[in-house]
């Protein structure tokens, strides 16, 4: 009895043995564990204004995939991949992504953890989508460059009819604001602007009446601002065109080059809600961020590494306020974030990239 009782008392003790090592191995596992670095810009000791939050080219690679999470939602998740992205948006749960890889648009359903990808066919069918947007009824708009017309889907991604004709225009920047839809088009040279709920043309930028100084020579991407300011991405004059609500031009931002506040090829273009502006350079490949006075701030991406921070090829940017929430794990300590900054890469990794605009004190 008493060895019986002794042989017990020792497997029970290893038992509790065993559990201590591992225990202590967990906890050495996590005392040892690297402190995790933030990229921040501008860099210490200057005052840090955004930083590189997270990336990712696939949803399993940025949401995950364990037994645990199966469990939760009663189903896999979906590793649905980002080929080659040029425009990017968002509105709450949802970040939209042109995507000519698989003449679609992915969407990433932050709610719901998934990436997924729109590929319609027949009459709603795209070829070179290139920027995607919502109206405020849930309309999806997506230019494509191939077939040369506006695509337009309802809430419940059935096509409707789309905007233009087969050689009307080369459709490829898009925004929308308020009961406005700004198109740029390469064929013509110009903005075109449609009131949405007839979906008319109504105005193009230049105006008819313009001098010739805000003649568009390449306009690739608009925004608009607050004020009704208009902002087109022009590569043919090496800079950022700027009109008024009436489409009166007012002035450039940036000059050709490739240092500091000047451009080679730019392309994405985004607004916040203060008129500060995110200009993408496609052939330095940095995104520099201007003041509502046309004045640079920062400059962020870097060409020259992979992996966090590293831009190959960027094409599209978009600010969003929607999806905070999702991303504040990633925020460095003492730091809390106004916004987001989406950015595309064509090529490289991570396909898309996310950044934070910090609240300032």
């Amino acid at each position: 009895m008493t060895n019986r009782l002794s042989k017990a008392v020792c497997g029970t003790g290893l038992l509790s043995w065993l559990a201590a090592c591992l225990l202590l191995l967990a906890a050495g596992g996590c005392a040892t564990k690297p402190k995790r670095k933030y990229l921040l810009y501008p860099p210490p000791p200057d005052t840090a204004r955004l930083q590189y939050l997270t990336g990712f080219s696939s949803g399993k690679e940025f949401f995950g995939q364990s037994g645990f999470s199966k469990f939760v939602l009663g189903q896999s998740l979906a590793d649905k991949t980002v080929g080659k992205p040029y425009g990017i948006a968002a509105r709450r749960n949802e970040i939209l992504i042109c995507d000519s890889g698989f003449s679609g648009v992915g969407i990433v359903r932050l709610d719901k953890r998934v990436l997924e990808q729109f590929i319609p066919t027949r009459e709603g069918k795209m070829q070179t989508p290139i920027n995607a947007g919502y109206d405020a009824q849930g309309n999806l708009y997506v230019t494509d460059t191939e077939r040369e017309q506006v695509l337009i889907y309802d809430p419940e991604r059935v096509p409707l009819e789309p905007i233009g004709r087969k050689g009307e225009m080369k459709p490829c920047g898009l925004a929308i604001s308020g009961e406005h839809l700004y198109i740029t088009d390469l064929k013509n040279h110009q903005v075109r602007i449609y009131h949405l709920p007839d979906r008319k043309l109504v105005r193009s930028i230049p105006r008819a009446d313009d001098d010739g100084t805000g003649k568009l020579y390449s306009p690739v991407n608009v925004a608009v601002d607050p004020q009704g300011k208009v902002y087109v991405a022009d590569p043919g004059a090496f800079c950022v065109q700027v009109y008024d609500a009436d489409g009166k031009f007012l002035r450039t931002l940036g000059r050709q080059g490739v240092g500091p506040g000047q451009f080679a090829r730019p392309r994405g273009l985004a607004v916040d809600r203060e008129g500060r502006v995110y200009v993408v350079d496609a052939a330095t490949q940095v995104v520099q961020l201007f003041d509502n006075a046309g004045r640079l701030l920062i400059f962020f991406g870097d060409p020259t590494i992979t992996g966090a921070g590293a831009t190959s090829l960027p094409a599209g940017v978009a600010v969003d306020y929607e999806n905070v929430r999702y991303f504040e794990p990633f925020v460095a300590p003492g730091h809390k974030l106004d916004y987001l900054v989406l950015l595309t890469n064509q090529y490289g990794d991570p396909r898309i990239s996310v950044y934070g605009f910090f609240q300032q004190p």
